[in-house]
């Protein structure tokens, strides 16, 4: 992903809510979702983005059609603790986002992004990819588990426009066979 690109990145994430989170969030705040917002936000994260962090585009006929972000993981309890001295390189990852136009949803894409992301955490030295899924979203549940994702079970929820919002924390294990733990 480059710069360039951030506009049409804003536009699948916003588009991608809108469309996997009905019914699972409000409505009003899914309409209210501007991709504009969403990609003034998003340059200034990508301005002081770690270098672990890989943002990825999925092109067709040269318009982003998709996008993944793999980082260091974030929950404490698998990442190593920002007062340890010196700190340890992390060796969990977490796909922090996919997603893929809504329309071109079931091509391809997501799977493609998900490759290349996996790879790319590989490349970090990520022994373990993490990912939390919205509950109810059945969708990506099923996505994630037929690519050798695994519920943890860790939860939890926050607050979107006044609801409270489940998630569950899946995991893969990206060394050897099968899932190790965290």
């Amino acid at each position: 992903m480059t710069e360039a690109d951030i506009e049409a990145v804003s536009a699948v994430r916003v588009h991608g809510w809108q469309t996997a989170y009905r019914g699972l969030m409000p409505q009003a705040y899914l309409d209210a979702m501007s991709v504009t917002a969403d990609a003034e936000q998003r340059r200034s994260r990508f301005a002081r983005r770690s270098p672990e962090v890989s943002d990825l585009v999925a092109e067709r006929n040269g318009d982003v059609v998709g996008w993944a972000c793999v980082g260091p993981a974030r929950d404490p309890d698998i990442a190593p603790g920002a007062a340890e001295l010196p700190a340890p390189r992390p060796t969990a990852g977490e796909l922090l986002a996919l997603y893929v136009t809504p329309t071109l949803i079931g091509t391809g894409i997501g799977h493609t992004l998900l490759t290349a992301g996996t790879t790319r955490a590989r490349s970090h030295g990520f022994h373990t990819l993490y990912l939390w899924v919205v509950r109810g979203n059945t969708r990506a549940q099923r996505f994630y588990e037929r690519a050798g994702f695994t519920p943890d079970g860790a939860e939890e929820s926050y607050d979107v426009g006044g609801s409270n919002v489940p998630e569950l924390r899946y995991r893969r294990s990206l060394v050897g066979g099968g899932n190790t733990p965290p």
